[in-house]
Order: structure tokens, then C-alpha cells, then sequence
């Protein structure tokens, strides 16, 4: 996927073939042309200024009628002629622009898949998605023009010029002598009234600066009476502005002025000089009313071709922006991501580190000189306390980023090597913060098994085109699925596969727990279905002898239920999808039995109540409350609702449309008793069971398959799993017992054996962009599924399962042992007592590997370079800041002193000023101390190595609450108050650890 490094190769290599067929249909467009300039000259001249009543034309004798009207329909033809032509290279300029902006903005995005990781953190995600999308869009009709735009601007110019030649030599002289000075003119006006736009904008922002903050300060304008001095400093710059733009419009408009004097002169020369040519006989009228009109046609292409001009430098200013971004150094070989591998060798044996050292984009090493063996088919621990030590570690071995030195080789296989297909089969990975896409849980399970499609396209032209755009040749819309890549015949293998990795997440587990919420067609899951059904007895049994049955609200066709919407108590039935105004208005047979049994009314009074209730609690601009949010219902459906109660109240129900009437019953097809609270009128209740009683029957056959009855012996797909078990609602006011419920329901189901058939119900689970809608107790479990499903031979886990306690690590560590036996398993965490039972331990220190006879050591190196290394390593290991990365640590060191006090001095006293900083204290102790007034002061509490002291006067900017004494030979760094306040600023993990620092302050 290699760039061209100027826009116009580019478009040369991949578009040759195109732009030259274009400039084969272009090069028609001048003959047709110079036609349609010629034939009004024969027309003047040889038909209406015929001498004879008869004319020879080709060996043939016309009248002057019919020879004027045989010249008339070839100009006719000749102007269609030139229409369709000019039509179909539009077209094809379209077309052909489309196409390579299709290409270039594949290629870019092919790009981002070889960008080196820590380029991602250097550049936003803005940035990129910005120059694919928005920045790239002008170049694709530059693309399309790149060869045509100006052969055909330059030969309309050279056929009009041309034809004015052949009239009279001086037509041509007159028509082309003052360009040059439009060329040389026009371009410096423009070029001051650009200049004067960009200061017009600069004052626009000035006056939104003088606008937000008089808004911000209107109170303190009007308590000091500084309004008139205000409305006086606004004045002023709208007057700057007005300047301005006066002064613009004077250019403007005599630059205008200029112009169309300039382009009329011409015309001036053509009357005067053309008229004289006539009278004298040199020149017929025919040419000279022919010359005209051509004339005319002449500035159109000079405009055109200055414009082309503008746009290339633009555009290739811009692309070699472009470029500059997409090509950064140390980009993954595009050659190891072609294709598939013609195998996938197995990666098992030992895991070699050869003195590698990997840097940052500052030339920094993260992981230094590593040089262990990691024995294949054990479970090795490293404990890491950095996270990005651990982050680091993770993309070496999965070759996310290649080492600056040195090599990592699995079984004698140098992973630099390695084509990508053959990392991605045989290294898994995940992390406790995994990187997810939006669609479904199971998408996301399943990406390591879709390598390829399955089968053919139907949509032929689809791919082909495809192909022509330089974009991939696979289809989406066939299988992608390969069980083959973890060893499996069929998908009902791989998922019984995955059901089995996660069993030792232990039975109610969360995945579980989550697929209770899930509701599902029982058309897919027909045996989950039946058995659901069947435990509704046992179910509600066991809900009744737990004392929990006032928590639930059953379904009762005798009562009203509070949890469910007044729809779905009206016909006693459920939404088989979500309820939308257009999804009722669809319901034209429903919505005419609502008006033929007048049913429409009392419904309407019912939203009426409803939206009056709302309204209430919510006014017009409460629809951002969470409380609202909760109700379901979209703000402008409420707003939309509002004002058609409004309109129904004056004019009555028949005024309201069939969309209209929709809109409103979306609103009782939302909104339940419950949600409302006691605000809910019990006369709706009394009305909907009575209307329930006499039509849910009739209005429920006239709905289709939108609502399904709710039946105690039949599924009801629009309910959740939870839902259908205990046939009815967990009351919102259940508070624990809801809890208590849930756990009783979830362990009928897995006593009677229906856990499997429930968590399968999370493959369907949707998932939103960046996973942003799963929390980490289910993303954590997905990050494990999606890296084992494939069997890898290598299993890396980072932190996996940080949400769960010890006790569920170990079996889930357990079981994958039992499934993969012969898998190289390493764990990084913070601590080696976080890891299960390994064979190999390592620590992972300040980027260095050490085991128990390894010690780390420090290069030879500059002594500046020695001292912020001592610095780094001291803050590294202090609990506080060892979450920070690599750069914030190295700013926050070389902001550090070194700060020494033998025993009995004094470092600072209580209530002086924080201005020297915290001291983070390495070795001796120091005692904390409150000054009495009389007596010796009292020792509050002693602080040793490890501990930040004077923290809390630096957050506050407070004096000092104690005194700080040496009670030994004291050895600390001193954190200056700016270097300390912006990491706190700026990093989320030192704030909350810095808080629960302070919580203990306060416990104790």
C-alpha cells in the first residue's frame, strides 16, 4: 500500500488507462464546438443574407426556407451533440474521481493497519479520521479532473480563439489582448481582499470573546454599572468590523468593476473595429455576429483553467500533508500483512529474549537489554508494577512493536520474520481494558476465526468494482467463520469450544447473569425456549416459598401491571420489537379500529394524563434528567407529543392526522405505571382493563405480528430471560430482594441444566462502538474468549480478569490448563501473588527483566543520565506513582532534588508556605509533629521510605498542618508543587490513589 509522493503520479499510475479514454471523449467536444460557432455564422450569412432565392450546398438545390431550416436542425444537432458528450464526460470524471478517492482513502486506512503502536498515542484518533475523510474529499474531484480539466478549458479557449482567427485576424488579436492584463490584475485584488477576510475573521473571534464574556459577567456588569462602558467596548469592535468589510466591499466591487469593463472592452474593439471591417466589406455580418457570441464563451474556460490551477497547488499542498502523516517511521513490513501464509507453523518451544531493547518515539528505552528464556508449554509469572512495563512486554511478544535491538525468537522462529496471519493464529493476548467494535459479542469473540471468506459474492458487479477502486476482494456478505483456524469442523464445535473456556468462571457466572437479561427468538433457541416454559411452575414455587412473590408483578389478565406500558396492559401482550411512531403509523387496519370502535378518544385521554403528568415532574427542557432517560422515551418524541396533546385539546381528536394519531400512541406503548410513580392515575388503570375486557382481542389480531399475547404456557419473545422465567417484572422499588430473585431464578435454571443455552443468549448480546455499553465485569471475560478461542500456542494475559476475585482467576487459570496443556501461559500482574499456580517467575523492573540471582544494573552513562535514572527508579517503585508511563515519570524526575537531613533537623515547620514541595521520603524516617505551646510537641506519626509527606498542602495550597523532622539520617526527593500538581492534573490512576491516601488520613 505504498503512496505516491506526489498527488499526480498517483493519480497516473492507478488511473492511466481511464484518463486517457477520457481524453479520447474529451477531444470530441471541439469539433462539436467550433460547429456550433460556425453554423450561426452560415446561418446569417448563406440563408438569411442570401442574395438568390435559390442555394447550391454540396451538389444539391434549396430554397432559402429550407436551407435555413436545414442549417437551423444541424445546429440543433450539433448543440445536443455537444450536450451529450460534455454529459457523458462529467460522467466519467464523476465516476473516475469517485473511484480514486475510494482507492486512496482504502489505502490510507490499509496504512493505519502498519502504523508502529506508540504512533497511535503520539497522533489523535481525530486527527487521522479528519484526513481520511473530510481533508481527502476535494482531491477526489482534482483525481477525476487531473488530465481532462484542462485539455478541455485549454481547447474550448485554443477552438473559440481559433474560429476568431478565421474570421479576421483582428477579432483574434482583440479577443486574446487583454488577458494577459486580467491575468495580472485580478490575481493581486484577490489576493488583498483575501487578506483583508482573514483579519475580518480575526475580529469575528475577538467580538465572540467580547460576547461570551459579557454574557458570563452580565450579572457583575449590571451590580457595578459597567454596561455602558461595555456596550461602548462593542461598539468599538463592531465598528473595527464594519471598517473591514467597507473595506472589502470597495475592493470587491471595483475588482469587479475592472473586470466586466475589461471583458467589455472587447466587445467595444469587436463593434467598432468589426463594424468598420463589415461596412468596408473585409468582414461579413455573419462572422462579426458569429465572433461575438463566441467571444462570450471565451471567459467561461479562461475561469475555469485559473481555478484548476488554484485547486493543484492546493491539493498538493495538502497531500504531502497527507503523506507526511500516513509514513511515519518504523511502519510493520506491508509484505508480512499480503495475502495468507502458505502455512501456519505451530510457535511452540521456548520463548528466547536476545538482548532486546525496545524505545519510544523519544528514543527512550521502555523495555531494556532483556535477555531470559521463557520455557515453552509452562505457565510463567511476571510480576510487573508498571503498567506500561506490562504494556510494553505484551507488544513485544505479539509483535505490535518490533525491538530497537536484539530479537525475540519462539522455537528457533524469529518473530520479526513471521508473517502477521501466522502471529495473529498462534499469539493470543488480552488485557483487562480490551479494545472491542461495535456489533455483537459473538462478533467480537469470533475475530481471531473470520481470516477469510468463505465462499463467493453474489453481487458480481459489487466485487469487480471493488476490484477497479483498488479496495479488497472479499465479500461481506457471505461466511467469514472457519472453525478450521482452532482445529474445529463445524461452528457448533467452536462454540461448545467456547463453552467450555469460560466454565471456569464457575456456574452464575457474570456472562450468565448478564444472558438472564437477554431476550431471544425462540424460533433460534426453540429447546431454551421450551424449558423455560416449563420451570415457570417451579419457578414461581420456589418465588413463594422465599417469601419474594410481592416483588414480583406477575402477569395477571384480570389486573393491571404497573411495570408494563398502558399498551401492553390495553391488549395484554408484549412488542416483539422496539415500538417507534412510524412502526404504529405502519398499522393502518389497527389504527382504523381504533377510529371505527372510538377507541382513538379514550386512548388519546390517557396520553393526554400521561404527558400532563410529565410535564409536571419534567417541563420542556428536563428531557436530559436521567430520570427521564429511564422512562424509555425519546425527548423528541415528548416534545412532539406535547404539542399534539395541545393540538387534540383545541381541535379535538378527529383533527389529528394517521401520523399524528401514531405519534402520540407511541407514548402509552412506552411508558409504564411504575416508571411514573405514584403520579400515575389509578382512573387509567380502571379505564385500560375495561378496554382490555371489551377489544384487546379484536385490537391485538389488527396489530399483526408486532405484539405477541402473553400466555403462562407459551414463550413471549419480547421478554427477557428473566421475565419469561418468572412470568411477570421485577418491582423497581425491590431494592436487595430484586437481587434475591435473581440469584433463585439463576439457580433453577442451572440445577435443571439451562445455564449453557442462556450464556449462548451473550453471542447475540449487541456492542456498542469502542464496547462502550459493556462494563469491564463482561468485556474482561470477552478480551479471555476472543484470545483463546483460536487455541493459541502462545497465551499472554495482562492483568485478565482484574474485576473478579482470586478465587475465580484460579479456576478460570485451572481450566484453561485442563483445555490447553500444551499452551505457553504468561501472566503479567503487579504482583506474583496474583498469579495462579506458575512454573517460572520473573520480575519485570524499570524495563528489566530480573529473577532471583539477577540483579539490575546501570549503564555506563552520562552522569546526568545516572542521576535521573536513580531518580526514575526511586519514584518507579514508590506505590504512588508506579502507574505513571515512562514520560511522566522522567518529567516529574527531572523536576525531583535530591534533599538530604541528618538527625534532629528540621525540614519544615506547621504553617509554612508549601512552596518547597512534597518530599518523597527513600531512607531514615521522619516524625510528623503538632508544636505545642507548652511542653515538648507531640508526635503525630512517623513516616519511612516509600511515603509521600506535605502532599496535602501542595493540593490545598494551605500551610503546613505539622512539622516535619528528621528522626534519622534522611535520604528523600523533593517533588516540586508544579511538577506534583500536573501529574495529579493530568493522571487518573495517581488522583484515585492520591484520594485513597487521603480516605486513610481520614480513617485514622
Amino acid at each position: 500500500m505504498a503512496i505516491e509522493p506526489t498527488l499526480f503520479r498517483y493519480i497516473w499510475k492507478y488511473s492511466k488507462r481511464d484518463q486517457l479514454v477520457l481524453l479520447v471523449v474529451t477531444s470530441l467536444l471541439f469539433p462539436l464546438l467550433y460547429l456550433t460557432l460556425e453554423l450561426p455564422k452560415r446561418i446569417i450569412n448563406d440563408a438569411i443574407g442570401s442574395q438568390s432565392s435559390e442555394i447550391e450546398f454540396w451538389g444539391y438545390s434549396f430554397s432559402q426556407v429550407q436551407f435555413l431550416a436545414l442549417l437551423c436542425a444541424g445546429f440543433l444537432l450539433a448543440v445536443l451533440a455537444h450536450g451529450l458528450v460534455k454529459m457523458r464526460v462529467n460522467t466519467m470524471k464523476g465516476i473516475l474521481a469517485e473511484r480514486m478517492l475510494r482507492r486512496f482513502r482504502y489505502t490510507l486506512i490499509g496504512r493505519l493497519m502498519l502504523f508502529p503502536q506508540p504512533y497511535f498515542e503520539r497522533v489523535s484518533q481525530g486527527e487521522l479520521t479528519s484526513m481520511i475523510t473530510a481533508e481527502s474529499e476535494p482531491m477526489g474531484g482534482l483525481m477525476g479532473d487531473a488530465i481532462s480539466q484542462p485539455v478541455l478549458q485549454a481547447g474550448q479557449m485554443i477552438t473559440i480563439l481559433g474560429f476568431l482567427f478565421v474570421q479576421s485576424f483582428w477579432f483574434g488579436l482583440a479577443a486574446c489582448a487583454l488577458i494577459p492584463l486580467q491575468a495580472w490584475l485580478i490575481p493581486k485584488l484577490q489576493r488583498q481582499i483575501n487578506k483583508l477576510n482573514k483579519e475580518r475573521i480575526k475580529q469575528v473571534r475577538v467580538l465572540a470573546a467580547d460576547i461570551g464574556e459579557s454574557a458570563v459577567g452580565a450579572s457583575a456588569l449590571r451590580a457595578n454599572g459597567g454596561w455602558r462602558y461595555r456596550m461602548a467596548v462593542i461598539t468599538a469592535q463592531l465598528g473595527r468590523m464594519f471598517d473591514i468589510r467597507f473595506e472589502i466591499y470597495q475592493k470587491k466591487f471595483f475588482m469587479k468593476f475592472i473586470n466586466n469593463f475589461i471583458s467589455q472592452l472587447t466587445p467595444f474593439f469587436f463593434f467598432s473595429i468589426g463594424g468598420y471591417l463589415v461596412l468596408q466589406g473585409s468582414v461579413s455580418l455573419g462572422a462579426l455576429v458569429a465572433a461575438l457570441a463566441a467571444y462570450k464563451d471565451l471567459s467561461s474556460p479562461w475561469k475555469e483553467l485559473l481555478t484548476y490551477y488554484n485547486q493543484t497547488q492546493d491539493m498538493s499542498v495538502r497531500w504531502e500533508i497527507i503523506i507526511e502523516r500516513f509514513a511515519p517511521s518504523g511502519m510493520m513490513d506491508e509484505k508480512l500483512f499480503t495475502g495468507r501464509p502458505e502455512e501456519i507453523p505451530a510457535l511452540t518451544g521456548d520463548i528466547v529474549l536476545d538482548h532486546v531493547t525496545m524505545r519510544d518515539a523519544d528514543g527512550n528505552a521502555v523495555l531494556e537489554d532483556l535477555n531470559v528464556t521463557l520455557p515453552g508449554g509452562k505457565v510463567i509469572a511476571i510480576a510487573a508494577p508498571s503498567t506500561e512495563d506490562r504494556k510494553a512486554f505484551t507488544e513485544l511478544l505479539s509483535r505490535e512493536v518490533l525491538p530497537s535491538s536484539g530479537a525475540v525468537t519462539i522455537g528457533g522462529r524469529d518473530l520479526k520474520g513471521l508473517h502477521h496471519g501466522v502471529i495473529a493464529a498462534r499469539i493470543g493476548s488480552a488485557s483487562s481494558r480490551p479494545v472491542l467494535f461495535k456489533g455483537t459479542f459473538g462478533d467480537n469473540v469470533t475475530m481471531p476465526i473470520r481470516q477469510s471468506p468463505k465462499g463467493e459474492s453474489e453481487n458480481a458487479a459489487l466485487i469487480a468494482e471493488a476490484l477497479r477502486a483498488g479496495n479488497s476482494p472479499d465479500a461481506l456478505d457471505v461466511n467469514w467463520i472457519d472453525p478450521s483456524v482452532a482445529g474445529f469442523e463445524t461452528q457448533e464445535e467452536l462454540r461448545d469450544w467456547w463453552l467450555r473456556l469460560i466454565e471456569g468462571m464457575g456456574p452464575g457466572n457474570a456472562l450468565f447473569r448478564r444472558g438472564l437479561d437477554q431476550s431471544f427468538d425462540a424460533e433460534r433457541h426453540p429447546d431454551l425456549a421450551e424449558r423455560i416454559v416449563e420451570l415457570r411452575g417451579r419457578i414461581r414455587f420456589a418465588v413463594k416459598e422465599a417469601g419474594l412473590a410481592r416483588h414480583v408483578h406477575a402477569f395477571d389478565p384480570e389486573l393491571y401491571n404497573p411495570a408494563l406500558p398502558v399498551a401492553d396492559n390495553l391488549l395484554f401482550a408484549v412488542p416483539r420489537r422496539s415500538i417507534t411512531a412510524e412502526e404504529v403509523a405502519a398499522q393502518t387496519e389497527f389504527l382504523g379500529q381504533l377510529r371505527s370502535l372510538h377507541l382513538d378518544r379514550p386512548l388519546i385521554e390517557v396520553t393526554q394524563e400521561v404527558i400532563d403528568v410529565l410535564r409536571q415532574i419534567f417541563g420542556m427542557d428536563g428531557t436530559d434528567h436521567p430520570l427521564f432517560r429511564n422512562l424509555g422515551l425519546e425527548a423528541a418524541t415528548y416534545e412532539t407529543a406535547v404539542e399534539l396533546v395541545e393540538k387534540s385539546r383545541k381541535q379535538g381528536t378527529s383533527a389529528l392526522s394517521q401520523d399524528e394519531l401514531a405519534s402520540l400512541l407511541t407514548v402509552p406503548m412506552r411508558i409504564s405505571a411504575e416508571k411514573i410513580g405514584v403520579a400515575f392515575p389509578e382512573e387509567i388503570r380502571e379505564q385500560v382493563l375495561a378496554l382490555r375486557k371489551s377489544h384487546s382481542a379484536q385490537l391485538l389480531e389488527s396489530m399483526g405480528d408486532l405484539f405477541d399475547p402473553l400466555d403462562e404456557t407459551r414463550f413471549a419473545p419480547g421478554l427477557t430471560v428473566m421475565e419469561n422465567a418468572l412470568f411477570g417484572k421485577i418491582s423497581q422499588d425491590a431494592g436487595s430482594r430484586g437481587d434475591d430473585l435473581r440469584k433463585l431464578v439463576a439457580a433453577v435454571l442451572v440445577e435443571s441444566g439451562a445455564q449453557e443455552g442462556v450464556v449462548q443468549l451473550i453471542y447475540d448480546l449487541p456492542v456498542s462502538i469502542s464496547g462502550s455499553n459493556l462494563p469491564s465485569i463482561f468485556a474482561e471475560p470477552l478480551a479471555l474468549s476472543r484470545a483463546t478461542i483460536k487455541r493459541p500456542d502462545v497465551l499472554i494475559l495482562n492483568q485478565v480478569l482484574a474485576s473478579y476475585s482470586a478465587e475465580t482467576r484460579a479456576s478460570v487459570h485451572d481450566n484453561l490448563r485442563r483445555h490447553m496443556p500444551d499452551t505457553t501461559l504468561i501472566y503479567l500482574s503487579e504482583r506474583l501473588e496474583d498469579v495462579p499456580a506458575h512454573d517460572v517467575a520473573f520480575e519485570l523492573v524499570q524495563g528489566r527483566i530480573v529473577s532471583e540471582d539477577m540483579q539490575i544494573g546501570e549503564e555506563a552513562d552520562s552522569a546526568a543520565s545516572a542521576d535521573l535514572g536513580r531518580k526514575l527508579r526511586a519514584l518507579e517503585q514508590t506505590e504512588l506513582f508506579s502507574t505513571l508511563n515512562r514520560k511522566q515519570l522522567r518529567l516529574l524526575a527531572f523536576g525531583a532534588r535530591w534533599f538530604e537531613a541528618p538527625a534532629g533537623e528540621t525540614v519544615f515547620l506547621k504553617n509554612d508556605a508549601p512552596t518547597d514541595g512534597a518530599y518523597l521520603i527513600l531512607e531514615g524516617e521522619a516524625g510528623m509533629y503538632l508544636p505545642k505551646e507548652e511542653g515538648p510537641d507531640e508526635l503525630i506519626v512517623t513516616a519511612g521510605p516509600g511515603k509521600l509527606v506535605g502532599e496535602l498542602g501542595l493540593i490545598r495550597n494551605e500551610p503546613r498542618a505539622l512539622s516535619m523532622v528528621a528522626e534519622s539520617e534522611l535520604r528523600c526527593l523533593r517533588i516540586g508543587a508544579k511538577e506534583f500538581l500536573a501529574v495529579v492534573e493530568h493522571d487518573a490512576a495517581t488522583a484515585f490513589k492520591l484520594l485513597q491516601v487521603v480516605a486513610g488520613y481520614v480513617g485514622t
